[in-house]
């Protein structure tokens, strides 16, 4: 039988349970995931660094863990919260189980608790830090030690999940571009889809000065994803305005997409509880089309909607939004070539409705309007 593990918010609610991954204890801010699948995506995503992720799917671990599906070189949340863990796994292309793989890297769980009434209370009351342990049994001792834990608001983690040393993706196939690619957290399928549209990328460490990205030849410059709170990171902010001064395309998704709103002088505000899965709706407001994107963020663009910005590069729209809040999913500059989006066109374990951003990143390198 399981040992029995505890997971304490913040506000002192309580959820009781059984140790899930590895022994011991952990803390992050409690975040909500609603994919039916992906979940080895989603731990292996760096923008989940210092968050604990609750699955809203019942069922996890089906398929095990395989060695191609890694979006990272590890798992990056920092608590992981399941209801029925699977009993077996079931593929042809599984090297190992789920809960052996969370043990391997250290990753403490919770199993076995009513993650949807989990869900409702995030839902309600916000994300909020929170503490799982299979070693403290008293849940006020360990609100204490959640409530002495970092908040993810003012929050600076892209250089903590960022490559260290440059590196290179190749075009597969024909070289037709290259690009520098800025990383706050990228995933490894990024530089792959662009990889297919004969696109090289120079993956540099988020400090990078701009000396830096324009030694590397590129054509463009790519803004991965990331963890952390977007009005921290000034530095990558200055460097956008150069870039941007500069005339250098750009592309950004996720918190390259609010790293770009701020450089055109636009806000950055906390979401209530996130959008994170892969089935969030977003319209794209010039052909009128609905997407289901992959999203896993906590912070957002704040940018008027019903109207064309006036910004120190020219005018700026919103150009997506989403269609369950209204949230700002996107940004397209009239007088500069830079756009972004704020979820993952990559969209590992799927959905491809957004796939086409990296061809139209690439009609921009082209000079198509």
């Amino acid at each position: 039988m399981s040992d029995t593990a505890i997971l304490v918010l913040e506000d002192g609610r309580v959820f009781s349970g059984e140790s899930y991954g590895a022994a011991g204890e952990t803390f992050g801010e409690a975040v909500f995931n609603t994919g039916m699948t992906g979940y080895q995506e989603t731990l292996t995503d760096p923008s989940y660094h210092r968050q604990v992720v609750v699955q809203t799917a019942p069922h996890i671990g089906n398929t095990g863990v395989n060695d191609e599906d890694q979006e990272s070189s590890r798992i990056w949340v920092s608590g992981y919260v399941v209801r029925d863990p699977a009993r077996r796994m079931s593929s042809w292309r599984a090297r190992r189980s789920l809960d052996d793989e969370l043990q391997s890297q250290g990753v403490v769980g919770i199993s076995g608790i009513d993650t949807r009434a989990l869900t409702r209370h995030l839902r309600e009351q916000g994300a909020m830090r929170c503490g799982i342990s299979s070693t403290e049994r008293d849940p006020e001792a360990l609100r204490q030690r959640v409530l002495s834990s970092p908040r993810m608001a003012g929050a600076d983690l892209a250089a903590e999940v960022s490559t260290e040393q440059p590196y290179t993706v190749e075009a597969i196939g024909a070289h037709r571009f290259s690009i520098a690619a800025m990383d706050y957290g990228i995933k490894a399928m990024t530089p792959h889809r662009l990889a297919e549209r004969g696109i090289t990328s120079h993956v540099l460490p988020a400090t990078s000065t701009l000396r830096q990205v324009l030694d590397t030849g590129a054509d463009a410059v790519f803004l991965s994803n990331g963890p952390g709170d977007p009005a921290t990171a000034d530095g990558a902010v200055a460097l956008l305005r150069e870039l941007l001064g500069a005339g250098i395309p750009i592309f950004g998704i996720c918190f390259g997409n609010q790293l770009l709103g701020r450089a055109f002088g636009f806000g950055t505000y906390k979401l209530r509880y996130g959008h994170r899965g892969i089935n969030q709706p977003v319209q794209d407001r010039a052909t009128g089309k609905v997407e289901i994107t992959a999203h896993n963020h906590g912070f957002a663009v704040d940018a008027p909607i019903d109207r064309v910005s006036q910004t120190d590069f020219g005018a700026v729209e919103v150009s997506h939004i989403c269609l369950n809040d209204n949230v700002v999913e996107g940004l397209r500059a009239h007088d500069v070539p830079a756009f972004s989006v704020q979820y993952h066109p990559e969209a590992a374990a799927g959905p491809h409705d957004a796939a086409y951003l990296f061809d139209r990143f690439t009609e921009l390198l082209e000079g198509v309007e």
